[in-house]
């Protein structure tokens, strides 16, 4: 699931005028744009007076599929690789590189070009594209064309969060934007989907793994292409859910930073009628909140509504002053670098154990003499199920004295570690399979409780430029991953003896962050 939110905002209850949102965007007291500003928080006032409704618990539907996927499709390669290794007998790092590199550019591609085209084509194209070029990928007569295609399929994976969440914000009422927190009930059903689709196709279709490796037709191994199918054909169904049946409207803030504030209110209208109500929004409104905007400043003051500046609005988050101030005082400074430190870490060493722990699997097996490829899948399905219950604990944890979120951190970071290290040590597959379950559920909590953290420890006018900053160097030591095992011997316990290591020592740097979040409000 991703870290990176636009914006967040405050409720307040007003006893003579209801419900209403205070608006803290990212661009505040130091913005170039004080117009964009004002009107922004026109528009979000708008949406929190028509409420949570129909549209939106529709859009939580259809936006949890880039959630979905963007969990699938990580895991979907880990399950291919050891058919793959075994029918091209090829280094299996190389496919984890193209996705990752792809998962990277798409990240990067659609999160500016949803501020220069649009909201809507970007939110529409990035499931089609997946769907379309991993069924591609499933027709691949080679190991180069099934690279490249992952990698292509990746960029429209990579460009679901950064899309989909600032979509799903930017309809959202501020009473109701912690739902962004409940769509990673998407992300951890991705990866039980894609364990409980392979178990049958790979497992039934795919050769068996010997050590030495032995022959391997395609003719004896078409359950990894089977798998990519299937995959692909579900992200294609989806997309026709998102384009043809749930009619997407463009993000009244976009068309607002593009110039275009008589659509915008059009949207918000459309919005309320969606949901049987009405909004006393006008136009004028818009425009009195500009001139105000412009009356509050020296100069005269006009909204740039070129692509370029909508361009520059989304890189404004790394602005000096937004970076400066993550970095202000001492505590401050030892805090982010802390969080960059653990992102980057569990970056790497998350896919460098998820991407091969299914071809680590199978040659145990192989070695413990019970490599059956139904087995090894059966085992993806258990594993995948035990993580659901600790994203949902993760809750629980932060909330206890003398735990909270610092300590839970680090105690399932370094448990983490452990469960991986102590993997190396079974002697049966039934005790790798426990390790691996123990892996599962404290590694599901950790996650939760640093998607939690981090937000609340970044002020909340830097939150943005923080969230984004951490989020790229995950993404940056992903890539790094299937370098680093591309010089290990993936026969040997190597990589996840690196990546158990990496957990460890991240889970004692959690100790070091100098703030503790429970009980205080986030400023």
């Amino acid at each position: 699931m991703s870290v990176e939110q636009g914006e967040l905002r405050k409720d307040k209850e007003s006893e003579s005028f209801g419900v209403q949102a205070e608006t803290w965007d990212i661009f505040t007291e130091d913005s170039l744009d004080p117009v964009y500003q004002a009107k922004a928080r026109i528009l979000n006032d708008a949406l929190q007076k028509i409420g949570m409704g129909r549209y939106q618990w529709y859009l939580f539907m259809v936006a949890g599929f880039g959630w979905l996927s963007d969990n699938l499709w990580p895991i979907v390669t880990g399950l291919i690789l050891t058919p793959v290794v075994n029918e091209f007998n090829v280094l299996g790092p190389w496919l984890k590189l193209a996705q990752n590199i792809g998962l990277l550019v798409g990240a990067a591609f659609w999160g500016v070009s949803s501020d220069v085209w649009g909201r809507k084509w970007a939110f529409n194209i990035t499931l089609g594209m997946t769907g379309l070029f991993a069924i591609a990928a499933g027709g691949s007569m080679n190991y180069v064309a099934l690279c490249s295609l992952t990698a292509v399929w990746s960029v429209g994976v990579g460009g679901n969060l950064p899309v989909d969440s600032a979509v799903f914000l930017e309809f959202m009422p501020a009473s109701h934007q912690y739902l962004l927190t409940v769509l990673s009930v998407w992300w951890a059903f991705g990866q039980l989907l894609g364990s409980l689709v392979a178990w049958p196709l790979i497992a039934n279709y795919s050769c068996p793994t010997t050590v030495p490796p032995s022959p391997c037709p395609r003719s004896s191994n078409e359950g990894w292409r089977y798998f990519l199918f299937t995959m692909g054909g579900l992200m294609l169904f989806l997309w026709v859910i998102r384009f043809f049946v749930f009619n997407l409207y463009e993000s009244p803030k976009y068309l607002m930073g593009r110039g275009r504030d008589k659509q915008a209110v059009e949207v918000v209208h459309k919005v309320a009628a969606y949901n049987g109500k009405t909004s006393d929004l006008t136009l004028e409104d818009l425009q009195r909140a500009g001139k105000l905007a412009d009356m509050a400043v020296d100069g005269d003051v006009h909204m740039d509504t070129s692509a370029l500046a909508a361009v520059r609005r989304k890189m404004g988050m790394f602005s000096n002053n937004h970076v400066k101030s993550l970095f202000a005082t001492r505590k401050m400074a030892q805090s982010t670098t802390i969080l960059i430190t653990l992102w980057a870490f569990i970056g790497l060493a998350f896919p460098l154990y998820n991407s091969f722990v299914t071809y680590f699997l199978a040659t145990r097996g192989a070695n413990f003499g019970d490599s059956s490829t139904y087995i090894t899948y059966r085992n993806q399905v258990i594993i995948s199920v035990i993580g659901v219950p600790g994203a949902l604990m993760a809750g629980y944890f932060v909330e206890l004295p003398y735990l909270g979120r610092r300590g839970t951190l680090a105690i399932f970071t370094v448990l983490t570690g452990v469960f991986i290290l102590a993997s190396t040590t079974a002697r049966t597959s039934n005790a790798l399979l426990g390790w691996n379950c123990g892996y599962s559920y404290t590694s599901n909590v950790m996650y939760g409780v640093l998607y939690a953290l981090s937000p609340e420890l970044f002020p909340t006018k830097d939150r943005g430029t923080g969230n984004a900053i951490v989020a790229t160097a995950n993404r940056i030591f992903g890539v790094m991953a299937p370098i680093i095992a591309l010089y290990a011997n993936l026969k040997t316990s190597v990589p996840i003896w690196v990546s158990g290591a990496i957990f460890i020592v991240s889970g004692f740097i959690a100790l070091l962050l100098p703030f503790e979040p429970r009980g205080h409000a986030s400023l």
